[in-house]
């Protein structure tokens, strides 16, 4: 987000596909870290949805307090769904699901339920980004060093620079540098860094794609109608005949 932000500064004159980035959720009150990343969203946000050089290619919100009502009004509204936790790491849950069934495109990474909507969507009909399970095994075993990332990369190092300048809250300029610091010499427990330049890469797939209008539609329509697998009409007949061993019976 603040990548295209300072690109969009940068290359002014370049047809930018404009974003609305919406994020909710909620933190756990002694999750110390997540309560602190929200408190980054609405700082960036502030930022981002002050500057008239951006105008309006650019949006960025929170919104508190996620709830089934909530969810009922942000995902049918969603062209781009964001799956992007690091593989091996997530549950598999049913959200992405929903979004796929109201019409938004997945980019993702191939962990959680994201692999098996890939099987039946098609690889080329949701945008996979990251490394897999094995390579992020084998990023670990081989001792992974976060700041190799961040001095390689001129474009990251400058995002991580400006968030722990407090270039986003300048009232307290060091509110952020415990974040920095747990991934440039914390670890980097979800190989945030490992996973960056993919990510933009994919992004810019997203951004080319979004302006062929009928291409869009068509990954769309492909999306939906390959989501039958996920119908829990299909989910409850298989727990009853694969792990219940009950037969319907007819009335």
């Amino acid at each position: 987000m603040h990548y295209k932000d300072k690109h969009a500064l940068a290359n002014p004159e370049k047809n930018w596909v404009p974003r609305v980035v919406i994020f909710s959720g909620k933190a756990a009150s002694s999750y110390s870290a997540a309560k602190k990343i929200i408190h980054l969203i609405n700082d960036v946000a502030t930022v981002i949805n002050n500057d008239q050089r951006i105008d309006s290619r650019l949006k960025v919100v929170f919104i508190p307090d996620y709830s089934v009502s909530l969810a009922q009004k942000i995902i049918p509204a969603t062209d781009l769904s964001e799956q992007i936790s690091l593989a091996g790491t997530e549950a598999s849950g049913t959200g992405n699901m929903k979004f796929v069934l109201n019409g938004a495109l997945t980019i993702g990474t191939l962990d959680g339920a994201n692999v098996e909507i890939r099987e039946h969507v098609g690889p080329d009909n949701i945008f996979i980004f990251g490394n897999t399970i094995d390579q992020v095994k084998q990023i670990k075993q081989n001792y992974y060093y976060p700041r190799w990332y961040y001095e390689n990369d001129t474009e990251l190092k400058q995002v991580i620079d400006q968030i722990a300048n407090g270039y986003f809250k300048p009232d307290s300029p060091n509110f952020y540098q415990d974040l920095t610091h747990s991934l440039l010499d914390g670890g980097d427990q979800y190989l945030l860094f490992a996973d960056y330049r993919s990510y933009i890469n994919t992004q810019e797939q997203v951004d080319h794609l979004y302006q062929d209008p009928l291409a869009w539609q068509a990954k769309v329509a492909q999306n939906i109608c390959n989501m039958g697998f996920f119908s829990s009409d299909r989910t409850i007949k298989d727990y009853a005949s694969q792990i219940w061993h009950i037969n319907p019976i007819i009335l």
